[in-house]
């Protein structure tokens, strides 16, 4: 008899695994099932602003593999518009509600099973009311009904976008361009606060160059409507008047379920793994992505950063684990990306106040320089700000700031923090060059001859 999977999340982690699973198992061996509480399944959430801005045309370019898909191609029963209710370990079944059947409870035995439910987005009391034309992005249910809402109203002029993290400046950059005027309200003294103030500043002053009004140090207090549709939103500096509002809030691990069936939770929010991806101290329950707290490889310390990279990479260790091979998950560094408009934003590794925390002794070095040669058409500048630990020169951490080919010079500082190379072994790297594509001194190979020079210094 066919043992019995149940996966709780269809997005990233959660199909990762039952896909992996599956390759290493047949349907003889292995029955899966999988729960999602909205209509698709693996789809990028990260697409989501740029479908909204009309870059994207289509939803379904975002979709990499639909519910039909896994249930023809397969053998994975995925079930949508399912939501668990209950996670019941002595009884080995969880307790869900189809939406399309009048609320029909549904009761799925189990042999093993995966929780992959993500993270719920922060929202604040004053965000809960019913006013018309205040929406999340966390889904891509969120996204279609925003984008329905936008392309439905009569001229929707004037759009807050409240937070300035990553959805908060990518969600600002698509509703420029749908051509609304943009306030974006954060209340932290600099926009993308997963970077130093100092890098925020830069990218402070990239969106007041695109004519968005960035109010920091900014607290919304509440939403004011007129005839059941949003009107303005209230802050302690005054109300900003608003015709849709985003929220761009942040995320916290959604482990409502996981609490109430009493699986551990960490000092981060999430749940509690091992290497495997195994919930600690529960047998036969695995846990993957946005939900479960990891580790960081540079400060030793209990993380949560949510990121599509990492889901299907911890859904993958699950799934081979359960298939019945064997895989470890290594930590993260926390490089991420992103932009707005022309600008580009990346970080890895640890910011100051991070490096600080994690009781390293440091130093820094901030640099500007070219993209490519400065006389080859395009030459664009970034600044490069590296973090090394003092004596040592270990590499800690790293941002970028700047225009076209900066962002993803991030991945030669990613492996850099990852392999725990010095600032002295990088100033030899054996970079590639042609004027079209750097400098003959890459940018990365002057901030790390600059973090040298500043460790030499220290007494």
């Amino acid at each position: 008899m066919a043992q019995r999977m149940v996966v709780i999340g269809g997005d990233a982690a959660g199909m990762s695994a039952a896909s992996q699973a599956r390759q290493l198992r047949g349907p003889d061996e292995l029955s899966i099932v999988a729960f999602e509480r909205g209509r698709f399944t693996s789809y990028s959430a990260c697409g989501i602003p740029y479908w909204i801005s009309g870059l994207v045309d289509d939803p379904q370019d975002l979709i990499v593999r639909d519910p039909e898909t896994f249930r023809r191609d397969h053998h994975i029963d995925v079930r949508v518009r399912h939501e668990v209710t209950r996670i019941d370990l002595a009884a080995r079944e969880v307790v869900a509600t189809s939406f399309d059947d009048g609320g029909r409870e549904v009761r799925e035995p189990f042999d093993t099973l995966v929780y992959a439910t993500g993270a719920a987005p922060a929202q604040p009391t004053w965000a809960g009311n019913a006013a018309s034309g205040v929406f999340g992005v966390q889904t891509l249910d969120d996204g279609a009904a925003l984008r329905d809402w936008l392309d439905q109203e009569p001229m929707p002029r004037r759009a807050v976008v409240v937070g300035g993290g990553y959805i908060g400046v990518e969600m600002a950059e698509a509703l420029i361009r749908r051509g609304l005027a943009v306030t974006l309200v954060e209340r932290s003294p600099q926009p993308m606060s997963t970077v130093d103030p100092d890098m925020g500043a830069l990218v402070r002053s990239a969106l007041d160059g695109l004519g968005i009004d960035v109010r920091t140090g900014v607290s919304v207090t509440g939403l004011h409507e007129r005839d059941g549709r949003v009107c303005e939103v209230l802050t302690d500096d005054g109300a900003v008047p608003a015709d849709v509002v985003v929220l761009g809030l942040g995320v916290r691990p959604n482990t409502g379920l996981a609490e109430q069936a009493g699986l551990p939770i960490g000092v981060t929010g999430g749940v509690r793994t091992d290497l495997q991806m195994r919930v600690v101290g529960v047998p036969d329950v695995w846990a993957a992505g946005d939900c479960v707290e990891t580790f960081h490889r540079v400060s030793g310390q209990p993380v949560h950063i949510p990121l599509g990279t990492h889901a299907n990479k911890q859904g993958r260790v699950a799934g081979i684990n359960i298939g019945g091979s064997y895989a470890t998950f290594p930590g993260v560094i926390g490089t991420a990306i992103t932009k707005v408009c022309d600008l580009e934003v990346a970080r890895t590794g640890l910011l100051e106040r991070e490096a600080a925390k994690a009781g390293y002794a440091y130093v820094t070095a901030t640099v500007e320089s070219n993209n490519r040669a400065g006389y080859f058409p395009g030459a664009a500048p970034m600044t490069i700000k590296l973090i090394a630990e003092q004596h040592t020169g270990q590499l800690l951490g790293g941002q970028i700031v700047g225009t076209s080919e900066a962002a993803k010079r991030i991945d030669v500082l990613s492996v850099a923090v990852w392999n725990r190379m010095s600032v002295a072994e990088m100033t030899a790297l054996d970079l590639g060059y042609a004027p079209p594509y750097s400098p003959v001194w890459d940018p990365v190979l002057v901030a790390a001859r600059r973090a040298n020079d500043a460790v030499a210094e220290t007494p």
